[in-house]
């Protein structure tokens, strides 16, 4: 149990499961067992939230008071005016004296000279009038056809603060409830607080001893000085800084004593990621481990069965009540439908208890798919304010683990709930269903037994051109058919392939791959192209 505003929860057991392949990384964040995020690393992602580009001013948009920018991206990225933060003057100032700058070592920042802030009700083109170039850092990836939202709020996270640079301010996260331990804090991070950095102190430094803090403050001084060097000489447009990877953002933000596994396929990410461990949770280093067991490992973890049953259209709940989702321009709207259960006679009960249950699922969906802006959920109806309150209190106790900013209102009138979801980056979209690409939709294939020869064929081919060690990856159902019969499998087409080739073949199931498909590897885990 945790304490929580007063309140106590339960505990979660979290599971990180990564699976890298040669299209990126695939992370998914389990909590007892059960999906609630995942989240695809693209092997040449770009334009990430938190990534920092050296940005050209392209056009002023007094109408709307923004800026369009120039990053590198096809579409020209958008800068509000409110966006800009007070010290823009200042990150202006430093831009233009950082790539300007033609001594060694660079100059010290501790001298910079703060600019005045801007008014808040100022006009764009008092600030950016010369079209300058200017340092910006991604607030929003592009999504559909719009380019990526910039701030100028320059912010590095760090796992126990978080700096911003050109102001002095100290501030402790609201999430910290004792005074003391605010205090504390504060009194810390005031003292080892080098000049021109604003702290924000997160809520993991609670309970911190001050050699913590200063070395995570050290760390995030050291990358604003890489990005002054980073500066010198460049170009627009320009990638100044990346964000660190998927991986390592998410165990920043996230790592904590709930956490009990860390499983990876891929040996170099291990690697890095024990040494991240390491590096800011020593007592955690034994969680990491190194999956190299044969069958894929979202198979293993059950992710990809998961996957399959939430991304749908219609999502199902144990009592048999379900979800049904549909996505607009505008706004996403999720419908409640009642189950065949029942957990009493009284209709309101039922109501209550299936809001509840769909609540719960609700949650988890937001954070799944990563839906963001407004989202209205049409709930079964209910007579009892104490019910409708009730129900809108448990929606914000499922939502509190939601690291995006949220809010949610009241029911309405209606019988509907309104929330509102931070945006960042483009939602994730599955398409569980798809016309099968073995038959093409006419629901026929070829028969077992003329696929078996063309395995055969094929592994004949590759044992008389003298491979061996060879392993052979095919769907569940051929799978089955092919390694089941008699005793131990004796009699099997795999132990009669044993018997004619003089050499072991080993037989592996791919659940994502389509009824016919099948492929060699050679000892390395390889595939062998045919």
């Amino acid at each position: 149990m945790v304490d929580v505003d007063g309140k106590r929860y339960l505990r979660l057991n979290k599971e990180l499961i990564i699976n890298a392949t040669p299209q990126g990384v695939e992370i998914a964040l389990l909590e007892d067992k059960k999906l609630v995020e995942l989240h695809h690393e693209k092997a040449d992602a770009s334009f990430a939230v938190g990534d920092l580009y050296l940005g050209k001013v392209k056009k002023l948009i007094p109408g709307l008071n923004a800026a369009f920018v120039d990053v590198g991206f096809e579409k020209d990225a958008f800068l509000h005016y409110t966006d800009l933060s007070p010290y823009a003057r200042s990150l202006l100032k430093f831009t233009q004296q950082a790539m300007n700058d033609n001594s060694a070592e660079g100059f010290d920042f501790g001298h910079f000279q703060v600019e005045p802030e801007i008014v808040k009700t100022g006009k764009i083109n008092e600030v950016l009038n010369g079209k300058p170039h200017i340092l910006v850092q991604i607030l929003k990836e592009p999504i559909a056809a719009k380019g990526p939202r910039l701030s100028c709020e320059i912010s590095l996270p760090g796992r126990f603060v978080v700096i911003t640079p050109f102001n002095d301010i100290v501030a402790v996260s609201r999430k910290i409830h004792s005074s003391e331990e605010r205090k504390r804090l504060q009194k810390i991070v005031e003292a080892i607080k080098p000049k021109n950095f604003g702290v924000i102190v997160r809520t993991a430094a609670e309970g911190k001893n001050t050699a913590e803090l200063h070395e995570d403050l050290t760390e995030l001084v050291a990358t604003w000085k890489t990005i002054q060097t980073n500066l010198k000489g460049a170009v627009a447009p320009a990638k100044i800084l990346s964000e660190q990877t998927k991986t390592t953002s998410m165990l920043r933000d996230l790592l904590n004593e709930d956490f009990n596994k860390i499983v990876i396929n891929d040996r170099n990410i291990y690697n890095d990621t024990k040494s991240y461990i390491q590096r800011i949770a020593p007592d955690k280093i034994d969680i990491v481990s190194y999956y190299h067991n044969g069958s894929p490992i979202f198979d293993q973890f059950s992710v990809t069965k998961q996957v399959k049953a939430a991304f749908g259209k219609t999502v199902n709940l144990p009592s048999g009540a379900y979800l049904i989702l549909e996505h607009t321009e505008a706004l996403h709207v999720i419908d409640v439908n009642s189950g065949y259960k029942s957990v009493s006679n009284n209709q309101e009960q039922n109501a209550l208890e299936t809001n509840l249950e769909a609540a719960e699922e609700i949650a988890r969906q937001l954070r799944l798919r990563d839906l963001g802006g407004i989202i209205v959920v049409d709930f079964i109806d209910m007579k009892l304010p104490d019910n409708k309150r009730k129900l809108m209190e448990s929606m914000e106790s499922f939502m509190r683990t939601d690291r995006a900013k949220h809010a949610v209102l009241p029911i309405s009138k209606f019988g509907l709930m309104q929330i509102t979801r931070q945006r960042m980056k483009p939602e994730v979209t599955i398409n569980t269903q798809e016309v099968c690409p073995t038959c093409n939709g006419t629901g026929k294939i070829s028969s077992a037994l003329i696929l078996e020869d063309e395995i055969e064929k094929n592994l004949s081919y590759l044992i008389n051109h003298q491979h061996k060690d060879l392993s052979l990856t095919v769907h569940p159902i051929m799978h089955a058919y092919l390694t089941k019969g008699g005793l131990f499998g004796i009699g099997s087409r795999q132990w009669k392939w044993r018997w004619k080739y003089k050499q072991k073949i080993r037989i592996n199931a791919n659940t994502n791959y389509h009824l016919t498909e099948f492929h060699f590897f050679d000892k390395q885990e390889d595939e062998i192209k045919l």
